[in-house]
């Protein structure tokens, strides 16, 4: 059975080296927010041993009128055919997949241990949660080198500002490095800096996503400070 077809709407700069691409939403598709999908280039300019088909996130929330699409702009054949795709082409999309997606417990705090391209996921759980107004306290660690480097970050930060429910804490590891400045957190995440955001560190659900060394480093945090195995999910972003 052919694959339904969607059509690159818009694209957009998020962050230095990251792009958003905006597509139709096909009639009748669903997804729940943190899940993922593949998308296919049809007759592409150029190809290599990769293939012409990747999985992205739906960076997207459900309720929102397009699809999105975020990645890093890695210099590949599909990621620049992709680029330089003119607005109207069209690509096949296979979703939804994927449960990277919120618990139903809303006893239960939401920890979200993000680092890069892995804010993706993230974005469309938090803005979603917002949307639907869910009783769940959702918090945030966003990692990055530098300002420069955080795709949705200022979105992020207006959630903060606007929502109860829902804290980010970004953190810069090379802030010097940066043209723009920053006061707020530094260094990668640990323990203390955990601590200063989570009353009770085995009380919530984590979230993990991020290059692999980040998600592997990250899940030594948690379980050195005695969080259980399965109170910890993860999305490794390979490739980026």
């Amino acid at each position: 059975m052919a694959l339904p077809r969607t059509r690159l709407l818009d694209r957009k700069v998020v962050a230095e080296g990251t792009m958003a691409f905006y597509f139709e939403k096909p009639p009748g598709f669903e997804y729940t927010a943190g899940q993922f999908a593949d998308y296919t280039l049809l007759d592409p300019a150029e190809t290599d041993a990769e293939g012409d088909t990747r999985g992205f996130s739906l960076t997207s929330a459900p309720y929102e009128p397009r699809l999105m699409a975020t990645t890093r702009l890695r210099d590949t054949a599909f990621k620049r055919v992709l680029r330089d795709l003119p607005i109207g082409a069209e690509l096949a999309l296979d979703a939804p997949y994927g449960s990277f997606t919120l618990h139903h417990n809303v006893a239960r705090p939401a920890v979200f241990l993000t680092g890069g391209i892995g804010i993706t996921p993230v974005r469309s759980i938090g803005l979603q949660a917002a949307h639907d107004r869910t009783a769940h306290k959702i918090i945030v660690l966003y990692s990055n080198k530098r300002p420069e480097d955080a795709a949705f970050l200022d979105e992020l930060r207006g959630l903060d500002e606007t929502h109860g429910n829902f804290t980010l804490a970004a953190t810069m590891t090379q802030p010097e490095t940066s043209r723009l400045g920053w006061d707020g957190e530094t260094g990668h995440v640990d323990t203390p800096m955990l601590s200063r955001y989570i009353d009770d560190l085995t009380a919530p659900v984590y979230y993990l996503s991020g290059p692999a060394t980040m998600v592997s480093a990250m899940r030594g945090v948690l379980t050195a400070a005695g969080v259980d195995a399965d109170d910890i999910r993860t999305e490794e972003f390979t490739g980026y």
